[in-house]
């Protein structure tokens, strides 16, 4: 301990300084004091990870460092801490179980403060917010060129998200960024070279009439990445990629030829510059995923494999929705009469396949009427059987999707005394 204490106080000192010293410390559990293996480590650019004794060693000039790690909360420590602790950092075990709302929902007082109401008295303590939504509108008043000159930031409902974040933040909620990438209705036809097209050249629309961004286009990318940044910067806990696909679509007009390994090689590549450029903000990232991507081997026609997106990403969030399993599952032809069995076999087959811990899954979980098999309604029993589900096969949390953005208290468990 007086090795590790004088070497992390040396190392203080020469960070300070500005040289390229390495800092040294050890992450644990705030918990059971346990080292935590491959948390990640954060120096301004500079990013380590722990060892299986929980130790790193990292080099960079900074004020301190962002510590995070699967299935704890991120945390902010200065160099002045790491030296009263003696180079040990503790991490709180945290498990975000989140209420998903529109960037509409969460302007609106009236579905707001009834999803507060819901987080005031049950285990909910995440919400996953629009920053951008499924048309492509920008929910703030962005900086990003592009944005500005499209106009997608031109209608803000919320006018600032650190002021959002801080508020939410202090009532104890993890705030997470949705994006949707490449189904955009505002960039594709503000920038038809940028769009997906028919066979013909025209612009490509999908079932909903709304337009979509060439995956394989750099100019997409950072377009994308510039407003996770921003949200970043706004204070937001994660950032959330949703349509980080190819339309299901066959018979399409893209920048270049769509085989399975090129979308494969460009979403993963999305995502890979995606993790690079949101590393100095120590925020997590994850990305929404196709239910039967956790089943299929093949990218699914849309560029989804679990192996490529894993390494990219701190959590996978497959779209476990019983409505949505049109084939069902193997042994359960009707999946919406069986939502425990929908929410646990598939993270487990995703589990066996990938071989890592049911910590880098948090799935979305059903909580809307039924559409496509007998319009049941999904009230309390229904959520509580997939959150049974998710909570068996191990997953870092979960998250309930209705996207009127109305939920009920019925199938959550009462807020556990602080």
């Amino acid at each position: 301990m007086y090795r590790l204490l004088v070497a992390t106080l040396l190392a203080a000192q020469l960070l300070v300084s500005g040289s390229t010293e390495a800092l040294a410390g050890r992450v644990v559990d705030a918990r059971t004091l346990q080292p935590i293996a491959d948390a990640i480590v954060t120096l301004e650019d500079s990013v380590v990870r722990t060892g299986q004794d929980g130790t790193f060693a990292i080099r960079g000039s900074g004020a301190g460092l962002g510590v995070r790690a699967y299935g704890y909360a991120r945390i902010s420590v200065s160099v002045d801490e790491v030296q009263r602790q003696e180079g040990k950092i503790a991490l709180p075990p945290f498990h975000p179980k989140a209420l998903y709302l529109t960037s509409l929902g969460v302007a609106s007082r009236a579905l707001r403060d009834a999803a507060l109401e819901i987080e005031d008295h049950t285990e909910i303590n995440a919400l996953v917010i629009d920053v951008k939504g499924d048309r492509g509108v920008v929910a703030f008043p962005s900086t990003t060129p592009l944005a500005i000159v499209i106009g997608s930031e031109r209608s803000p409902t919320i006018a600032s998200l650190r002021e959002l974040t801080d508020s939410l933040h202090a009532r104890g909620i993890y705030c997470i960024a949705r994006i949707v990438v490449f189904k955009d209705n505002v960039l594709a036809p503000a920038r038809p070279d940028l769009a997906v097209k028919t066979r013909s050249g025209y612009l490509w629309r999908d079932r909903e009439q709304l337009a979509w961004t060439d995956p394989f286009l750099r100019e997409v990318w950072e377009y994308n990445i510039n407003l996770a940044v921003e949200a970043a910067r706004g204070g937001f806990d994660e950032i959330q990629f949703d349509y980080i696909r190819f339309p299901d679509v066959p018979g399409l007009l893209f920048s270049q030829a769509s085989t399975q390994d090129s979308r494969v090689a460009a979403i993963s590549g999305f995502l890979e510059l995606a993790h690079e450029r949101l590393a100095p903000y120590n925020v997590f990232l994850s990305a929404d995923i196709f239910g039967y991507v956790c089943w299929n081997t093949d990218d699914t026609g849309i560029g989804q494999t679990l192996a490529s997106l894993l390494p990219h990403v701190d959590y996978l969030s497959p779209m476990l929705y019983p409505s949505t399993f049109q084939f069902g599952i193997p042994g359960y032809r009707d999946p919406v009469a069986h939502p425990h069995e929908v929410v646990f076999d598939s993270l487990e087959h995703a589990l066996e396949r990938t071989r890592v811990p049911g910590d880098r899954f948090r799935p979305w979980l059903q909580s809307f009427h039924d559409y496509a098999f007998d319009r049941r309604a999904f009230g309390g029993a229904e959520v509580r059987a997939q959150i049974s589900g998710a909570e068996q096969a191990g997953s870092n949390g979960w998250m309930l999707w209705n996207p009127r953005n109305v939920y009920a208290a019925s199938g959550l468990e009462p807020k556990s005394p602080k």
